[in-house]
């Protein structure tokens, strides 16, 4: 059932207000890769250089296991945890949701809600995955095993709720929910995974009620972030998903294009596109290159890999998993199936270098780009910070130095190449001059203002 919020009157001093609210909270990163959903930082007077004696930490404190990253805004950063019931046996417990003071990490209240991930990995059962928006005096989450919750920011109170199991029929899949919701306009935009039709879904940010709903259901729900694009003259929602890519339109939910690229599942890094290019890429069948139409909504394909396999020595292109790759100019840079940093011509998908100087040399190797200026901000799955310059003519690195312990993220029972790494891989938040980062065991505040170290 819904509970419905109260819808606020229009005054004559809307736009006044919205635009103080703007400038107020200018710097805050409230969503998902930050204020424009686009992995971009635009504040001025941060350090050029990591002091020797290392950053200045503001704040610690404990928290649950998770992956969802932080969100900043509004002076209070908000995340997501989980703590399983003592001695379950079917993996039952608790999802969270923490409101901290942005300035000194005080606790200023928390929600709480039964959950079950027995229907998930269990050597990945370590909490909710989808990062928080927060828009206006509401916060909107979604679980790992897929309840969304709209929440008032000054006091916790669940303003509506939707169990996308119950009310969707929505098969969690396998490695959890892990979607970020998107917020536009007056609707809230989240990936379901309902049957038969409602792959992807618009509810009334409001009320929870539903708007539209869309795509049908026929594999896996997959794990990548819905993202608005505009191109070809229109606003175009693009989702990548098991069968390929979809543009959609965000106010109704009807289809412009789509794109065939059955891939069976994993499809977990956000879609990116600057300019012409949108991009995908995917752990073991590589990267798929689209051109989009600049007159209509429309897109060609430009190139796709060729490989079927994740190992190094047999990858062509780039196969990402966990790190959303960056697009600048026409060159592409991310992370491969191995840790390996690449660089690929855009427009044909050719490589042009690679390293394994950022990340290292581990299977599912993971990193967060946030582009700064002409620089890069890295953290990698070890809790690194990285400062760094990408081009073409290599990888410049600037400055590096560590913030978290990696944390074990996969259960006791886990083996293999991989099963016993401890790994980071949460998306930080940088917001006003601060990076807010965690892993399963804290969350800190780290100052990256340049004035703090004069």
């Amino acid at each position: 059932m819904h509970s419905h919020a109260p819808v606020g009157h229009v005054t004559a001093a809307w736009l006044a207000l919205f635009l103080l609210a703007a400038t107020a909270h200018a710097d805050d990163w409230p969503q998902w890769r930050g204020p424009t959903r686009l992995g971009v930082w635009t504040e001025t007077g941060i350090v050029d250089q990591f002091p020797d004696e290392g950053l200045k930490v503001d704040w610690r404190v404990p928290i649950r296991p998770g992956f969802a990253g932080p969100v900043v805004a509004g002076g209070r950063v908000f995340v997501l945890d989980y703590l399983e019931n003592p001695g379950s046996r079917t993996m039952d417990g608790a999802e969270r949701l923490l409101c901290l003071d942005e300035e000194t990490g005080e606790l200023l209240w928390s929600r709480e809600w039964p959950t079950t991930y027995r229907n998930l990995l269990g050597t990945f059962a370590t909490g909710p995955r989808a990062t928080p928006s927060v828009d206006g005096d509401r916060v909107y989450v979604v679980g790992a095993a897929g309840m969304i919750l709209c929440v008032d920011t000054e006091t916790g109170a669940v303003v509506w709720q939707v169990d996308t199991v119950a009310e969707y029929g929505t098969t969690v899949p396998v490695y959890g929910v892990s979607s970020s919701p998107l917020v536009d306009g007056n609707r809230l935009i989240v990936v379901v995974g309902g049957e038969p039709d409602a792959l992807i879904v618009a509810f009334d940010k409001r009320t929870g009620n539903e708007i539209w709903r869309a795509l049908p259901l026929v594999s896996e729900t997959g794990y990548s972030a819905p993202m608005i694009y505009e191109s070809g003259g229109a606003r175009q929602l693009i989702l990548w998903h098991p069968r390929g890519v979809s543009s959609l339109d965000p106010e109704n939910g009807a289809v412009y294009w789509e794109h065939e690229w059955p891939i069976g599942g994993m499809t977990v890094a956000t879609p990116v596109s600057t300019g012409p290019y949108l991009l995908v890429t995917h752990f073991f069948r590589g990267s798929l290159m689209l051109r989009l139409d600049q007159d209509r909504p429309a897109a060609e394909e430009l190139w796709r890999g060729q490989s079927r396999s994740e190992l190094p020595g047999e990858t062509d292109g780039l196969h990402a998993l966990i790190t959303t790759p960056l697009i600048i100019g026409d060159y592409v840079y991310g992370i491969g199936s191995y840790g390996e940093l690449r660089c690929l011509d855009a427009r044909t998908g050719e490589r042009v270098w690679e390293t394994t100087e950022l990340v290292g040399h581990e299977r599912w190797g993971a990193a967060f780009f946030v582009q700064h200026g002409d620089r890069v901000f890295v953290t990698n799955d070890t809790g690194e910070l990285i400062v760094a310059r990408l081009t073409p003519a290599g990888y410049t690195e600037i400055g590096r130095t560590q913030l978290l312990a990696p944390a074990t993220r996969t259960r006791g029972g886990a083996t293999g190449r991989w099963g016993d790494r401890g790994v980071v891989w949460s998306h930080p938040a940088y917001a006003n001059r601060h990076i807010v980062m965690r892993n399963d065991e804290e969350i800190i505040r780290v100052s990256l203002a340049a004035a703090d170290y004069d």
